[in-house]
């Protein structure tokens, strides 16, 4: 009974050694898009600071607005992974530049994860057309689809070979289109 005790004494310590090591070999979190801090978007000053300086300090933009160009998006994230569970959004920033027509920066936002709105999913499903089959159209859904020369043999109707002369079947290799050489079905 004492080496029964033992054993389950030692098995319930090294789960919870092996448990406690979880969280010193976890991953390392997973840096997404521009990563852009502080220090360098506060190297910009506003009606001063043009494309060109965002461009050296920053780099590209993630992105553009989509019907302004003089608007520049940057966005970065730092993800989580967690055991058995889907990635945790551990830091989110987007920063907003706004440039006049001449290319001197107006504005400038930063947004964070606790700016974001929660969009959820539509109910329902999205109509789409003609996946509505009536009575009519299920009757008479097969009505010119009829193939004679599928029956002879071949799956390319008829018997195969260049010219209907003496081909050995279908995927002879003798004929042409998807029955000649190289083709891969058996």
């Amino acid at each position: 009974m004492a080496m029964h005790r033992r054993c389950w004494t030692g098995l319930l310590a090294g789960g919870i050694l092996m448990l406690s090591g979880c969280e010193a070999i976890s991953p390392p979190p997973i840096p997404r898009g521009a990563l852009i801090e502080k220090l360098d978007y506060d190297q910009l000053v506003l009606n001063s600071s043009t494309q060109n300086d965002a461009l050296s300090i920053l780099g590209s933009p993630t992105a553009h607005a989509t019907f302004n160009d003089n608007t520049w998006i940057y966005i970065s994230m730092t993800k989580d992974l967690v055991p058995l569970a889907h990635p945790v959004v551990d830091k989110q920033q987007i920063l907003v530049l706004n440039f006049d027509n001449a290319g001197v920066l107006r504005k400038m936002n930063v947004l964070n994860k606790h700016d974001a709105i929660r969009v959820s999913m539509a109910g329902g499903a999205t109509p789409t057309p003609g996946t509505h089959i009536s009575v009519i159209q299920e009757l008479l859904g097969n009505v010119g689809r009829y193939n004679p020369m599928s029956s002879m043999g071949s799956t390319f109707g008829g018997l195969g070979g260049s010219g209907g002369g003496m081909g050995a079947g279908p995927m002879s290799g003798q004929g042409t289109g998807n029955g000649g050489v190289g083709n891969s079905m058996p």
